[in-house]
């Protein structure tokens, strides 16, 4: 999850969630090129260059206090319209920071898959889970191009502030498509590209159009877009 202009950024590794990959380099998907952002991986994706990302280390960054009122999670929250008894996916769940925020909403009944690629990432949503004693949640290990969720069973995935990281978008999002119920969503949070003034760097913000066109070629569709966020898009997106 990713992140306001901070020190982190001066030790982010690319190793990561979702770390850049030999597959990445010779498909031909994607282009590498020399001339970059240095914030960037240099592997670009339908005209985008896929961001660094943050290890590890910035757990504390995804847990900072001021994290509520910079980013507003109970907007989010309300736009994603959850409901008793869904099964939801937090796609690059971190320390779980929307995971636990969205396991009472889908109550007993339902379940929330929080997916990570990262050991340290996993490890703590399941302490957190085991010390909150929330029985609903479920961690899962990813790859870097599968985030291993059941086929034809989720509502929604949510995906904040990960999307433009992923090191192979077009094949996690193909799976992602594949996981979704037929009335199922994926709900992404990202920073607004089209603003010069959210202080975030250029690599790590998405535009409206961009993710547009990058959810068509797996055949999804916006049919939601809130943006009653200080610096965030909320796009939502279904089948065609």
């Amino acid at each position: 999850m990713r992140y306001l202009v901070s020190i982190f950024w001066l030790t982010v590794i690319v190793s990561g969630s979702y770390c850049l990959s030999s597959q990445t380099q010779t498909s031909p998907r994607y282009e590498i090129r020399t001339l970059h952002d240095p914030n960037g991986t240099g592997t670009f994706y339908m005209g985008r260059e896929i961001a660094q990302v943050m290890g590890p280390g910035g757990i504390e960054w995804l847990d900072r206090a001021q994290r509520d009122t910079e980013e507003h999670p109970a907007q989010v929250l309300d736009a994603l319209q959850l409901h008793s008894g869904e099964i939801v996916a937090d796609l690059g769940a971190g320390s779980g920071y929307f995971t636990f925020r969205m396991a009472p909403k889908v109550g007993k009944t339902g379940k929330v898959l929080a997916v990570d690629v990262q050991d340290e990432m996993l490890q703590t949503l399941r302490q957190r889970a085991a010390a909150k004693k929330i029985t609903n949640v479920e961690v899962i290990r990813a790859s870097d191009t599968d985030p291993h969720l059941p086929t034809g069973a989720v509502d929604l995935v949510l995906v904040v502030d990960v999307y433009h990281e992923l090191a192979h978008p077009y094949e996690v999002m193909q799976r992602v498509r594949d996981s979704l119920k037929p009335d199922g969503r994926v709900a992404f949070v990202e920073y607004r590209k089209e603003d010069p003034d959210v202080p975030i760097k250029e690599v790590h913000k998405m535009s409206v159009s961009q993710l547009k066109k990058e959810m068509a070629v797996v055949g999804l569709v916006l049919v939601s877009r809130v943006e009653t966020l200080p610096l965030q898009h909320v796009l939502i997106f279904g089948k065609r």
